[in-house]
């Protein structure tokens, strides 16, 4: 188990640029397998999660000819589906939760497809409901293997149909797109997610010959075709690493300039930023964030207690809860964070309470941080990383402490910041990573 040895309370400066967003990548290299011709995809993020995806695509038989870290052209031609049911695939699959998204892809080039049930983080349940009942809304029928853990699929039938997903899931939203534009006949997807994600997904798939109407809203209409080309696409920045880095600068008076953001596709991100009262400008394609010795919460106009609240999208990325939790520990003023899709994703507010956070955890789902001003700052300690973005967050929290605090488990925080050690020492971060 790696560790990371953070010496903290130094302010940093210098540019960063975001990696490729991670939850598009695992999307759009799914789709790579509704294709024998080559697909070429740029600003990969070189992170663990992503790296293990493209291991199973080539253990699947899928070409994979790397020109760089971060771009990569796939192939799959001559795809073995029947991989899918060894026990080298089982172990490598279940170790990601993306891995559930070869299933679309397969299902609706070779009919049939196989998953163990995915990992990913612990932060509670996570239900594959919208997936399959989406799939078999288009005529596939699975089998769940309760003591192997392991679904087995066919969709020799398929075609399509109309469907109201019971909850606005990206990764079921994407699967199922996916399913559908080489599925016979119209498919119709009501309470679709329409995260940048899922945009990026469906500009890919259309540039590659699927027609997919209403791209970037609830509603989805998909004409099956009959087969798919090759394209080239480019990746995102990723919104998850740009707000962490907001939060970043904000919590250790650091000037900051977060390179090429796609800013028009960060949502209500920096709106909600605004609202803990962390100035910063916009500079074309840059967000520069000035040192601030202060900010403090906005509240209600009736002069309540601000909510920050998680929402399908367009509302707020549940991925930065973690963050925006660690930031007000030392704002003025207080919040109540709501995390309502995950019920354990607060539990690592206990670290921070052990550095001196004002936190009360109220249940699963909600914590009031009642923020020092800056007139206690955190105190170092040792921890351990629960998941990727609670992770980050304890990091963030280790670089605004006085002293040496050590993070175990990093591989967590290793799934979703490409070399997160290395680029923040580059702008005065002192982190040493321990294997």
């Amino acid at each position: 188990m790696a560790t990371f040895e953070v010496y903290g309370g130094r302010p940093l400066k210098g540019e960063l640029h975001p990696q490729g967003a991670k939850n598009e990548a695992l999307q759009v290299i799914c789709a790579t397998l509704l294709t024998s011709e080559p697909v070429t995809i740029k600003n990969i993020p070189n992170i663990r999660d992503v790296n293990k995806l493209i291991e199973l695509l080539q253990g699947m038989g899928v070409e994979v000819f790397r020109h760089s870290s971060s771009e990569c052209t796939f192939r799959a031609v001559n795809v073995n589906v029947d991989y899918l049911t060894t026990e080298d695939f089982k172990v490598k699959a279940a170790a990601i939760r993306g891995s559930i998204m070869v299933v679309g892809p397969l299902l609706a080039r070779y009919g049939k497809a196989y998953a163990p049930k995915p990992g990913g983080d612990k932060i509670g349940r996570r239900r594959l409901d919208t997936h399959l009942l989406g799939f078999q809304k288009l005529g596939a029928t699975f089998n769940f293997d309760n003591r192997e853990k392991f679904f087995t699929l066919h969709g020799d039938k398929m075609n399509g149909s109309y469907m109201l997903l019971d909850e606005a899931s990206v990764t079921g939203t994407a699967n199922i797109l996916m399913a559908a534009v080489l599925t016979p006949g119209t498919t119709t997807i009501y309470n679709a997610a329409c995260e940048p994600y899922v945009q990026q997904l469906s500009k890919m798939l259309i540039q590659m010959g699927a027609k997919i109407s209403g791209v970037g809203s609830n509603l989805l209409i998909i004409d099956g075709v009959g087969s798919l080309g090759g394209c080239e696409h480019s990746i995102l920045p990723d919104m998850i690493e740009i707000g962490s880095f907001i939060g970043l600068a904000a919590m250790t008076q650091s000037e900051i300039t977060i390179k090429n953001v796609s800013y028009p596709n960060l949502g209500i991100i920096p709106d909600a930023f605004r609202r803990m009262g962390i100035y910063f400008d916009v500079k074309g394609e840059d967000i520069f964030i000035p040192a601030q010795e202060h900010y403090e919460i906005d509240t209600f106009i009736d002069g309540s207690i601000l909510t920050i609240a998680d929402a399908p999208w367009p509302g707020l990325t549940p991925d930065l809860l973690s963050v925006f939790l660690v930031v007000a520990t030392q704002a003025k003023g207080s919040v109540l964070i709501h995390q309502k899709m995950f019920e354990s994703r607060l539990f690592f507010v206990d670290k921070l309470i052990d550095m001196g956070a004002q936190i009360i955890l109220c249940d699963p789902h909600r914590a009031t941080v009642i923020g020092h001003d800056r007139k206690l700052k955190l105190r170092p300690t040792v921890m351990t990383s629960p998941d990727i973005r609670a992770g980050v967050a304890l990091l963030i929290a280790a670089l605004s402490a006085d002293g040496k605090s050590v993070i175990h488990n990093i591989e967590q925080i290793d799934r979703g910041y490409e070399n997160i050690d290395t680029r923040l020492n580059a702008i005065g971060a002192d982190i040493s990573r321990r294997d």
